[in-house]
């Protein structure tokens, strides 16, 4: 007697397959995120010196071009020393090192660069991600779980939605929500705002105040058992919160994220899965100044690898 196949009625669809369509660009781009020139280039050179402040010696661009290669190659700030000394007997002879003392001392307040944006107005998608400091291994946790003191940060990130570059970025201590840190995203972007997406952790008034202070419309799906209008005594509650809840009882939350286009905020967890592979999910700094700029050098590096080239996939089934 046959054996009946029992089928589940409810089996998930099968993964979409996707081709990158410029692939020769893309491995180009690839190859190119390993050259050394592209943080120790001329201009960089030229400025090595600095012009300006008593007892310092080397430039910003300088601190930057180490703590750059620091963050490619994955190395300390003694590796970053010897890497940097190497290069300078074989490219540039007679240049000066900056001790890793001096790195360490000079990365609390070194100025990076903020990206430049493209015209027009953007859509931007915000989330965040956590990074440890003191991190523990994956079989440690596993078998005798937390220490108490394990330690971690947390890397908000607002990232443009048509080209995944990072506008703007906050590291903060762990306890600090994301609803408040938005502002202070907002604020670091210069020009127009088409939209800013983020998921249920930003839907409170304020954000919605801030994001339309923008000029943006903003797309946060609300709270399970969000009211339509807000509770009395509220004082100027925005309407788009309520449009929004309004919107999903009349077509389902599944048929209004697709209208509001808010599967694009993906983007921002893909940013943040590039920083963990591309560069480390751990920060090497112990005090949180130097935490910040370490973060800050990160999202700089990941800008000019997005600069050299991005994949441009098409569905295929």
């Amino acid at each position: 007697m046959a054996r009946k196949l029992h089928t589940c009625p409810h089996s998930p669809a099968p993964k979409p397959r996707y081709r990158v369509t410029n692939w020769p660009e893309y491995n180009r781009a690839l190859v190119a995120r390993g050259s050394v020139t592209l943080w120790l280039s001329d201009d960089v050179a030229r400025g090595w010196r600095a012009r300006s402040g008593k007892g310092c010696v080397y430039s910003d661009a300088a601190i930057l071009c180490a703590l750059s290669l620091r963050a490619v190659f994955g190395l300390t700030l003694r590796q970053a020393q010897g890497f940097l000394m190497s290069l300078a007997q074989r490219l540039l002879p007679g240049l000066p090192v900056p001790h890793y003392s001096t790195l360490c001392r000079r990365a609390a307040g070194l100025n990076v660069p903020r990206p430049r944006r493209r015209d027009g107005p953007v859509h931007l998608v915000v989330d965040s991600t956590g990074l440890k400091v003191f991190g523990e291994g994956e079989w440690k946790v596993r078998q005798h779980g937390y220490c108490k003191r394990r330690l971690w940060r947390k890397l908000h990130l607002g990232v443009d939605e048509a080209t995944g570059e990072v506008l703007a970025h906050e590291l903060t201590e762990s306890k600090m929500h994301d609803a408040p840190v938005l502002p202070e995203l907002l604020a670091q972007i210069e020009g127009p705002l088409e939209q800013v997406s983020a998921d249920g952790a930003y839907d409170s008034y304020n954000c919605h105040r801030v994001i339309l202070a923008k000029g943006a419309n903003p797309v946060i799906p609300p709270r399970k058992g969000a009211a339509i209008h807000p509770q009395p005594g509220t004082k100027d509650p925005p309407s788009t919160r309520g449009e929004i809840v309004r919107r999903i009882i009349e077509i389902g939350a599944k048929a209004w994220k697709v209208e509001a286009n808010y599967h694009r905020r993906s983007l921002a967890e893909t940013a943040m899965y590039r920083v963990k592979t591309l560069f480390s999910p751990n920060l090497r700094s112990r005090t949180l100044p130097n935490q910040k700029t370490e973060a800050a050098v990160t999202v700089n590096c990941l800008n000019q690898f997005t600069a050299l080239g991005m994949p441009v996939s098409v569905k295929i089934g």
